[in-house]
């Protein structure tokens, strides 16, 4: 075989390896479905543990679904003691998703059936990763901070409890839907660099800690996970509005890219976006983050003029960043948050892969060195 005979598909672009009902992406009309909802419609009226109900089980529970699906999750959600203890050693400069890395790798370490693979035993360690993910981060943060690690709080919901752990606080109900719809928009999307990570580890039959842990490092790249974070430094290198077109015409003269500007999928406006551009309206009139929202609006406005006719539109990260600032948290945790709502979708992508293929993962490369090259013992090199 050569180049002439082969395509070769870089990146994998548009490769189909397995079949799923997760999720649907039309990224030429900027569509976005979970199990055939629409994505627009999971953030308006949905929650995250419905969200994740239906990603797990392929269909919205019922009222008493729902109510056991929750009363599991809040089971779960606590940390053993050693844990913590670990968490609390970590050093206070190494990046959160390098701790939330290790803290998932313990936990694995820590369950006694770590290896157990039955269909049973898979769902209810989903169930347990899910609850005690927001547990994790909270605990990473208020360590960071100088700060008591809180204990998980029964009666709250999955995104309410997340955000009372992590500010000491028990969120208003504004809060506690800006971080339901955040979780949401960010539970599934196919099989991006993180999930196929999951996947081709789950496929060599590894636990599920280990192919969960995999996925955290393919998001902790910036490429991946890390973008809303630049987003956020685009923003404080900006400074006003009114700075907007100079610092985009030095941005193309040096042929940089605007930060949460364009997808590898979508050609269109990313639905997730246009679901947190209204919450994000939202939080620039009420508390008090105008000007990077009046940023954001005008890098749109401008940079849209440029680059829409090119497929390019914003996409989640765009808005997300100014959203997690308004919740109380800093650039460092923007990607775990994006863990925190994207377990669902690792655990549930595990365990369709499971019944659909569970097929080892092995692609093949065109060789492109020599052949039959003759040794030469070191002596005469």
């Amino acid at each position: 075989m050569s180049a002439t005979t082969v395509n070769i598909a870089r990146g994998l672009e548009d490769v189909i390896f397995t079949e799923s009902s997760l999720c649907y992406i039309d990224g030429d009309q900027g569509k976005l479905y979970y199990s055939g909802y629409k994505i627009q419609d999971l953030a308006e009226y949905s929650t995250f543990e419905e969200v994740s109900y239906l990603l797990l089980h392929g269909k919205l529970p019922t009222r008493a679904e729902l109510k056991a699906f929750s009363a599991a999750l809040v089971a779960e959600r606590a940390l053993p003691r050693s844990l913590i203890r670990n968490i609390k050693a970590y050093p206070k400069t190494a990046h959160p998703m390098s701790a939330l890395r290790t803290a998932i790798s313990e936990l694995g370490m820590l369950d006694p059936h770590e290896d157990e693979i039955s269909p049973e035993g898979l769902y209810q360690k989903s169930l347990s990763l899910i609850a005690k993910f927001p547990t994790v981060v909270a605990a990473i943060k208020r360590s960071r901070e100088g700060l008591s690690i809180l204990a998980p709080r029964k009666g709250l919901s999955h995104a309410a409890n997340f955000l009372y752990m992590s500010t000491g606080k028990v969120p208003s109900k504004e809060e506690t839907k800006l971080m339901d719809v955040a979780l949401i928009l960010q539970a599934e999307h196919g099989f991006n660099a993180s999930t196929f990570t999951a996947i081709a580890a789950y496929s060599t039959q590894a636990d599920l800690y280990s192919s969960i842990v995999a996925a955290i490092s393919a998001l902790k790249g910036p490429r991946h996970g890390g973008a809303n974070e630049a987003v956020m430094k685009m923003l404080a290198e900006i400074g006003s509005p009114e700075r907007v077109s100079s610092w985009l015409a030095e941005l193309q003269a040096k042929k940089g890219r605007v930060m949460g500007m364009g997808h590898r999928v979508y050609k269109a406006y990313d639905p997730r976006a246009g679901v947190l551009n209204k919450y994000a309206a939202e939080v620039a009139a009420k508390h008090g983050h105008s000007k990077e929202y009046a940023i954001l609006k005008e890098v749109e406005r401008q940079a849209g003029a440029i680059y829409n006719p090119k497929g390019i539109y914003p996409n989640v990260d765009f808005y997300s960043g100014v959203v997690y600032s308004d919740l109380g948290y800093g650039l460092e945790f923007f990607t775990p948050i994006f863990a925190v709502a994207r377990i669902s979708g690792w655990t549930a992508h595990i365990l369709e892969y499971t019944k659909v293929d569970n097929r080892l993962l092995r692609p093949d490369s065109l060789y492109t060195g020599k052949l039959d090259v003759p040794y030469v013992p070191i002596t005469k090199r």
